[in-house]
């Protein structure tokens, strides 16, 4: 079953920050399209009171909130991974939803998953759903004593503006600049201790450093410029209209000014491990560090 509803985060240390004592931000994967073991798909969790809130299904997701609960994030088990929020509808920030949908409601989700994006989610949670249509119907009649209501998905395609507000936080969807993408956006996201900005995939965007402003945390994509003036022209005026380099981040975050500013989707383009840090920090004063998969902020 759909339900359509259409509405107007100082150097890189070797030890990871403390947790947070109430919002946390867990990054369940930092990676690009680019297939890399230590970056697992874009995929990032806010835990608020024990409620799970998931920023994009990049590749891996599931699997890497396995391993948060390991690790010592209880809230990330499968009953509690039943709300989403993409950013936009490229495949390296979904192609992990069949899994949200489908892996959860087998393994311990009682009930359905919320899901929150541009335009075309529907339609793309729809096909998905038809896509297993085999499973599903196995699962329901094949004697597995299957929870039919956790395979219920209500889809909201969202226009920019307040889209979520619930006893935890409350989420702001705005329009980012993602080259030819007509609906690419970004979340300010407001719990009870922190304001958290995400970028999603986003060039210069002055959409995000208006959203942005009095933020605690901004988490921005970034690439390096060294490594793409390497590249051919091709290249060069791609990633150049779609994403936003190192240099370009400090500009953002000289304006917004975070008390917290965490790189990543980053796409270093074979330069060093710690040029894109270098060039952000060339021109920005503030606290800078990369985030890793599974770190916890």
């Amino acid at each position: 079953m759909f339900t359509v509803l259409t509405m107007g985060l100082f150097n890189q240390a070797k030890t990871q920050p403390s947790f947070a004592k109430g919002t946390r931000i867990v990054f369940l994967g930092t990676g690009t399209p680019n297939p890399d073991p230590k970056h697992q798909g874009i995929s990032v969790a806010v835990v608020v009171k024990g409620q799970v809130y998931l920023f994009d299904c990049g590749p891996g997701l599931v699997r890497q909130a396995a391993s948060a609960v390991a690790k010592g994030v209880s809230e990330l088990t499968m009953d509690h991974l039943d709300r989403a929020f993409i950013t936009h509808l490229h495949s390296d920030h979904t192609m992990g939803l069949p899994d949200l949908m489908f892996t959860p409601a087998v393994t311990g989700r009682t009930h359905g998953l919320e899901l929150y994006g541009p335009p075309g989610l529907t339609r793309m949670t729809e096909k998905i759903r038809d896509a297993w249509s085999e499973d599903r119907d196995i699962r329901f009649h094949g004697g597995e004593p299957a929870i039919q209501e956790a395979y219920k998905i209500t889809s909201h395609d969202v226009r920019p503006g307040w889209i979520f507000q619930d006893g935890n936080l409350k989420v702001k969807a705005f329009q980012v600049r993602h080259g030819k993408w007509p609906h690419a956006y970004g979340y300010r996201i407001e719990t009870g201790d922190r304001t958290i900005v995400l970028s999603g995939d986003t060039t210069y965007s002055p959409e995000l450093i208006e959203n942005a402003k009095g933020c605690d945390v901004l988490i921005h994509e970034v690439y390096s410029a060294a490594g793409l003036a390497k590249r051919t022209p091709d290249w060069q005026a791609y990633h150049s209209t779609y994403h936003t380099s190192g240099p370009d981040l400090a500009r953002i975050a000289s304006v917004v000014n975070p008390k917290l500013l965490i790189l990543y989707h980053e796409l270093p383009f074979g330069q060093p491990t710690g040029e894109i840090l270098s060039e952000v920090q060339h021109d920005y004063r503030g606290t800078v560090i990369e985030a890793e998969d599974l770190g916890i902020y």
